[in-house]
This record gives C-alpha cells, sequence and structure tokens, in this order.
C-alpha cells in the first residue's frame, strides 16, 4: 500500500537533521501562505471554506468500493503506535492485528517528515496525502484534519500521525467498534491524553490508538510502556506492542504485525531511509515472529556493538577451524585447505569470506577479533 520494498538498515548513521533544517528554512515564516495557495491549486472546489489544504476527492473516492460488502467495515481493525525519538530523529510505526498483511496498509513513513498509522477501515490517502503534507511544513495536527475533510468515510476511520518535531496527534471515529480510542503524549501525565471516539487529541512524542479491542486496557498499555521503556526506537515500540497484547489486544486474537523505522540514509548501504521494514504476513503469535524477524535484522545489518568484540585466540580458532576446514557444503573447494592453528592472516581471510558467505557483511572484521554475537550465530546454526 505504500510501494515501500522489504528495508533493511547498516548502521547508526544518519538522524535526518539536515532536511528537516533545509524544510523549514525552505518554508519559513511563510509557510502558511505558501500552502495555501498550492492547495487552492489542488481541486479548490473540494475546499470548505476556509480550507488551507485541501485534498483531491478522487484520492479519496477511489478508497471506497462501489458496492461494499456486509463484512467491509470488519477488515482491518488493530491496535498501533506512532512515534518519533528526539535523540536520533527516528520516526516509526507498531501494528498488530487479526488481519492478513496489516504492515501492507496500515504504516506509513517518511524520514524528517512524520510516521502514520491508518486502521480500521483503513484510508490510505491519509499516508500518502499526510505524508505530503507534513514534508511540505504542515504539523501533524493540520495535515490530519486537511485529509480529514474531504473523508466521505471519517466516522470509519482511525488514524494516528507524528510529525519531525514531534507533535503527534490521533482521531478515532464514531463508527468504529468497541473498545475504540487512543491517546497522545502529554509531558508530565504519565499514559498521556485520552481520546474516546469522534475526538481529535493532540499531544507530544507518540500517538497510540486501537479498535475493537477487549477494553481500553491495550491503549493504556500502549502508552505507559513506551513512556517508560528506553533503548532504541524500535525496541520501546516493540515494548509497547508486547504490552498492548497483554492488555487483552484484539478481541478477535491474533494474526499479522509490522514494524517500520525510518532514519535518513539509515537503509540498506545509505541509499534510503527504511531503517527498518519488518512485516509478519499471517502466524500463531505475530510480535513473537516480529521479535524474532528484528533480532535476525539487527545481525545481518546493524554494527558491531564495542563491548560484543571478541579477540580470536586460540579458543575461538578450535571452534571455528573445523568449520572452515569444511565448508562450504558441496563445494570443492573449502574455506581453508589446511589447519592453521591460529588466527594468521590465512585463517583471518577465511573467516572473512566464510562471514561474507554467510550474510555477515557489517560486522567483519580483519583485526583480530570477532563479534560474540556472530560467532553465537556461527555455533548456534551447526549444533556446537
Amino acid at each position: 500500500m505504500g510501494n515501500r520494498e522489504p528495508g533493511s538498515g547498516n548502521g547508526e548513521q544518519g538522524s535526518g537533521t539536515g532536511g528537516r533544517a533545509s524544510r523549514r528554512r525552505r518554508w519559513g515564516p511563510g509557510r502558511r501562505a505558501a500552502l495555501l495557495f498550492l492547495g487552492t491549486l489542488l481541486t479548490p472546489a473540494l475546499a470548505p471554506t476556509g480550507s488551507r489544504f485541501p485534498v483531491p476527492g478522487s484520492l479519496l473516492a477511489a478508497q471506497q468500493p462501489l458496492a461494499p460488502p456486509t463484512h467491509f467495515q470488519k477488515l482491518a481493525h488493530t491496535y498501533s503506535i506512532v512515534a518519533y525519538d528526539s535523540v536520533t530523529g527516528d520516526l516509526g510505526v507498531a501494528v498488530q492485528s487479526k488481519f492478513p498483511n496489516v504492515g501492507g496498509i496500515v504504516p506509513w513513513a517518511v524520514s524528517g517528515v512524520g510516521a502514520v498509522a491508518t486502521q480500521s477501515l483503513g484510508n490510505t490517502a491519509y499516508g500518502e496525502q499526510g505524508l505530503d503534507l507534513l514534508a511540505r511544513g504542515a504539523t501533524a495536527e493540520e495535515a490530519l484534519r486537511i485529509v480529514m475533510r474531504s473523508d466521505t468515510m471519517l466516522q470509519d476511520r482511525q488514524v494516528g500521525m507524528v510529525d519531525a518535531r514531534g507533535g503527534a496527534v490521533s482521531f478515532t471515529g464514531t463508527r468504529t467498534f468497541d473498545w475504540a480510542g487512543g491517546r497522545v503524549g502529554k509531558p508530565g501525565t504519565p499514559g498521556g491524553l485520552l481520546g474516546g471516539k469522534g475526538a481529535v487529541i493532540v499531544g507530544r512524542g507518540y500517538a497510540a490508538q486501537a479498535n475493537i479491542m477487549v477494553s481500553d486496557q491495550t491503549v493504556k498499555n500502549l502508552a505507559e510502556t513506551f513512556e517508560r521503556s528506553s533503548g532504541t526506537l524500535a525496541d520501546r515500540l516493540m515494548a509497547a506492542l508486547r504490552a498492548g497484547q497483554a492488555g487483552g489486544g484484539d478481541k478477535r486474537g491474533m494474526q499479522s504485525a509490522a514494524l517500520l523505522v525510518v532514519r535518513a540514509h539509515g537503509g540498506y548501504l545509505g541509499a534510503n531511509d527504511r531503517f527498518i521494514d519488518i512485516r509478519v504476513y499471517d502466524a500463531p503469535d505475530p510480535i513473537a515472529e516480529l521479535a524474532r524477524l528484528l533480532t535476525l535484522h539487527k545481525l545481518h545489518f546493524f554494527p558491531s556493538e564495542p563491548g560484543d568484540l571478541l579477540p580470536i585466540d586460540a579458543g575461538v580458532v578450535r571452534q571455528l577451524e573445523p568449520i572452515l576446514l569444511k565448508e562450504p557444503v558441496n563445494q570443492p573447494a573449502k574455506w581453508l585447505s589446511a589447519p592453521q592453528g591460529k588466527a594468521n592472516e590465512v585463517f583471518l581471510a577465511a573467516l572473512r569470506d566464510f562471514m561474507y558467505w554467510e550474510n555477515y557483511d557489517v560486522r567483519v572484521r580483519m583485526d583480530g577479533r570477532i563479534d560474540r554475537v556472530v560467532l553465537e550465530d556461527i555455533l548456534r546454526k551447526r549444533g556446537r
């Protein structure tokens, strides 16, 4: 739905602050007038009186089937949290639902711009148009309200949005199924600000929203856990997602989940912003599977932590040399043609080539050390 390729990250580079600063300089003090003029060029007949940023009606109409089936309003219900990390500039979305491939519908994000979760009867215009408005200088609240104006099925929607300045907003329509509501961060108020059906709530840092829940405990857990947790944005979002499920979760059970975190130049080889983009299409416990995939993603796309580096001493050589002498399996030439007994240049070159073969690219070293996490993974896969 967002036409995002499955993403990956290759390190801790880039916070995206340069992009945000240049964007603010480009619009400057006159951004409101400029946005108003731009909006007028976009199908002005659709704009209510006083509208500053109208949205093309064709984009919203395209979300509606001509003859909705009777179960149409029951399809994409879920719980989610969108959030901003003020330290790194990361933006992200975590979501779980009793609905297949929720990651293809709900989460949207662009580094230096914002993040959106569109659910209930999910309308992808909140992702596409919402992010476009944020990129042009609108706040999260402004962008949400603008897209809402032309949404003819507004009361079936639920949306959370954060911008790259930390502004957050959440909306729950009056026709969403109980329990439904949201929370946004509010400094000095543990658990943030609660909003029910029909309310637009505005805050800072994060927006959590849920519908068809067992109770309001799910969204309360999302908010409070995110506030209390530490670590990377991805780790905090995952902690919130687990806590949301512990609060009861979706009445119908679990099926799919997704985690999206964007960072300027955080994607593969720094070529895009998809720092983490993981989707569980269908699983009995999608949150557990999402956590497993996040661990795998970190192993293959995050660089080594300094505290995890071990010297390749005689004991490590004894563990790895038999593997290098026998692999690659079904290949006539092996990584090592003869035992070395120590971490000499030949051994290190063979280990380097082996690690590239096994996709440990970002953790390859030639300084006589090996990543403890990589070593454990190598041995675990071979039953050692």
